[in-house]
């Protein structure tokens, strides 16, 4: 899959999609079974372990906090967790990384864990490790798509370029979606390494679209954001309604596009986007 270095367009839309939450059904059974219970477990927090991940995932899922960073979600659940349950030792520390560190990774972690002056950062770092290692295990029947996101980036693919952009490591977004018959709709991969999303929006816009032809399809406000900074229109895919999304996607949101009217229609469906993850469901 090439890069974006090597992309020449070949049509004259751009769809940029994003993956986890996205098309693939990965969110939810990564903060389920992976970070809630890792962090449980690495915190010693079973006394209150079902209220703790209820907020876990309302926090990461279904809040418009959805999608935020890892490190940036810990620090706002262990916050929670030392007002309400147990002291949370050293957690300014972690709240002041998460807040003010240039890169939120867990090398960067390691590297400040070194002269911490309390636990909580390397009790982070282990907690991450944790996660990776939780999410490595899933098995391949977990990582699926959506029903009807096949049929959505097929539809796209019809009138449009089409771009990976997420966050996620490339060789994982790329094995997932080869292993589920995606690619083929697929014109060029842009993954962490290749810079934020925002960044790699940047640099597609440079290939020489028209203006009010790239659309950004994403599930998290940082996909809305993504697509905002860049001056390009955002398509939503509603969490707890992914299928119904994607069938919007094809018979709604495509054709406003071609037919260059989708400055309107954007504004009903980030309505929807921010009720959708503003209401307690």
């Amino acid at each position: 899959m090439i890069r974006i270095s090597d992309f020449t367009p070949g049509k004259p839309f751009l769809v940029c999609i994003d993956s986890d939450g996205c098309v693939m059904d990965t969110m939810d059974v990564k903060h389920y079974r992976c970070f809630g219970p890792c962090m449980v477990t690495e915190w010693h927090l079973d006394p209150w372990k079902d209220a703790i991940l209820d907020r876990w995932n309302q926090i990461n899922l279904y809040s418009l906090t959805r999608g935020i960073n890892r490190f940036k979600g810990l620090a706002l659940a262990l916050t929670e967790i030392d007002a309400k349950y147990t002291p949370i030792e050293g957690l300014k520390e972690l709240k002041d990384w998460a807040e003010q560190a240039p890169e939120l990774s867990n090398a960067a972690l390691s590297k400040a864990a070194e002269t911490a002056q309390g636990p909580c950062l390397a009790k982070a770092l282990a907690w991450s490790n944790q996660v990776n290692a939780a999410i490595g295990a899933l098995p391949e029947s977990d990582k699926k798509p959506f029903a009807g996101a096949a049929k959505g980036l097929a539809s796209a693919h019809s009138i449009a370029d089409v771009a990976i952009v997420s966050s996620a490591n490339r060789e994982a977004v790329e094995e997932e979606w080869n292993r589920c018959g995606l690619l083929d709709s697929v014109d060029i991969l842009c993954c962490q390494d290749a810079g934020t999303k925002a960044s790699c929006i940047a640099q597609l816009k440079t290939k020489g679209y028209e203006e009010g032809h790239i659309l950004m399809v994403g599930d998290a406000p940082g996909d809305l954001d993504a697509a905002r900074k860049n001056g390009v229109f955002f398509y939503p895919i509603l969490v707890r309604n992914e299928s119904e999304s994607w069938e919007e996607f094809v018979h709604g949101a495509l054709p406003a596009l071609a037919g260059n009217q989708y400055a309107s229609y954007e504004e009903k469906v980030i309505a929807r986007f921010t009720e959708n993850l503003s209401t307690d469901q």
